[in-house]
């Protein structure tokens, strides 16, 4: 028969009783533990990221915006009076010249002005003709007056020195000597007053054929204008260069002051850049610049800053110098870069993709292993197209991730794989 053993139960209980003890007690220190790591770093692929290494010696500091090729001799050609397009006698790219007619326009109102204005300078010069020789008729009729009172004055004086030759002789009473005293001078009178007639009449004629001279040249001028306007629809080039736009279509009725076609010199051109506005200060007139014409490099200097800006950017024109390369022609688009200056002796490294001049920003830092980094606050000074200065934060050697971690904002730091 089995016999029982006293104390076994007791002590299987106290044994269990230990075990849950110590097994809490581990499970607490494993807890408390576990509390105290840090969590595991992310992980990034290195491929994805660029990585650069920090720098010192010369930075140059340029500034880059997008921007086209435009001429540096454009003629916006625009009406002068109204017209209907009647013909379009050349095309877009054409080479013209000055007295090349690209567009020829109607306008009856003008045509009629014209027939009008030149009936009146026939009228007028027609008026002159007849006026002058009516004057001159006039002034022949005086002449002959008084040549008439001359010769009448001449008998008087023969006739008064015959009387006072008679009446020194007592041949004749003192009375008939009076009168041809008195005739005498009155046809002296008569020959004086008639003499400034004349004079008199001879500017009277001056000022009226003047005056009818004075409205052939206004109606000479009203014909000219007339005809000018007439022929100025007849549109010209007006210079050398390439006809490069025409806004107007045939059948079309354009007014005063349309534009009508834009004609440029294509072996002139200038790269007209749009730089962001936070960079277009330090842009100044007589800078040096490379524009990428994609087909070519080519050089110039910066020869006007717009004043105003315009959707965050200011227009920045660039005169090129030497020749330009093949396929460069108007409104191509360009790449260009400005040299600001040259920092002679900083710590650089490539441009982040985030980060403004003067400001402090975070990089991830690589550590000893090359597989670690850490995010530390770097202070970044003057910024360039592909360069920013270095003031503080990382030092010479040190390699820093450039590209974009926003993704890895969470974390101060990541495992490269």
């Amino acid at each position: 028969m089995d016999i029982p053993r006293k104390g076994v139960a007791q002590k299987r209980r106290i044994r269990r009783t230990i075990y849950i003890f110590v097994a809490v007690l581990c499970l607490g220190a494993i807890t408390y533990g576990l509390s105290k790591l840090e969590p595991a770093a992310p992980t990034v692929e290195r491929a994805t990221v660029f990585i650069d290494t920090i720098k010192r010696g010369p930075m140059l500091r340029q500034v880059r915006g997008l921007g086209r090729l435009v001429p540096e001799e454009i003629l916006y050609i625009a009406a002068n009076d109204e017209g209907r397009v009647d013909r379009r006698l050349v095309q877009p790219g054409t080479k013209v010249e000055p007295n090349t007619i690209i567009l020829e326009l109607s306008n009856k109102r003008l045509e009629q002005e014209v027939f009008e204005a030149k009936s009146q300078l026939k009228a007028a010069e027609a008026e002159y003709a007849k006026l002058e020789v009516q004057l001159e008729t006039e002034r022949l009729d005086r002449e002959a007056a008084a040549a008439q009172v001359e010769a009448e004055f001449l008998q008087a004086k023969a006739q008064l020195d015959a009387d006072e030759q008679q009446a020194e002789a007592g041949l004749i009473s003192r009375l008939t000597l009076t009168k041809s005293q008195v005739e005498a001078e009155q046809l002296a009178t008569r020959l004086r007053l008639e003499r400034e007639r004349l004079g008199i009449r001879r500017k009277s004629v001056e000022a009226q054929l003047a005056a009818q001279q004075a409205e052939i040249e206004r109606v000479t001028g009203l014909y000219g204008l007339r005809r000018n306007q007439l022929e100025q629809l007849r549109v010209r080039a007006g210079i050398h260069g390439v006809l490069q736009q025409l806004e107007v279509e045939v059948g079309e009725l354009v007014t005063p002051g349309k534009v009508l076609a834009r004609v440029s010199n294509p072996e002139k051109l200038k790269a007209r850049l749009r730089i962001p506005e936070t960079q277009a200060k330090d842009v100044q007139l007589g800078q040096q610049a490379e524009i990428d014409t994609r087909n070519g490099v080519v050089r110039g200097t910066v020869a006007r800053i717009d004043p105003a800006v315009e959707d965050g950017t200011v227009t920045v024109d660039v005169k090129l110098a030497g020749a330009l390369p093949k396929g460069a022609r108007p409104d191509l688009s360009v790449d260009g870069t400005i040299e600001l200056e040259r920092l002679a002796d900083v710590l650089y490294v490539g441009r982040p993709v985030y980060g403004q001049p003067d400001s402090t920003i975070g990089l991830f830092r690589l550590e000893a292993d090359s597989k670690h980094a850490l995010r530390v606050q770097v202070t970044i000074g003057k910024m360039s197209v592909n360069w920013v200065e270095i003031r503080d934060g990382v030092e010479l050697g040190d390699q820093v991730v450039l590209s974009d971690m926003s993704a890895w904002d969470e974390f101060d730091r990541v495992r490269l794989n």
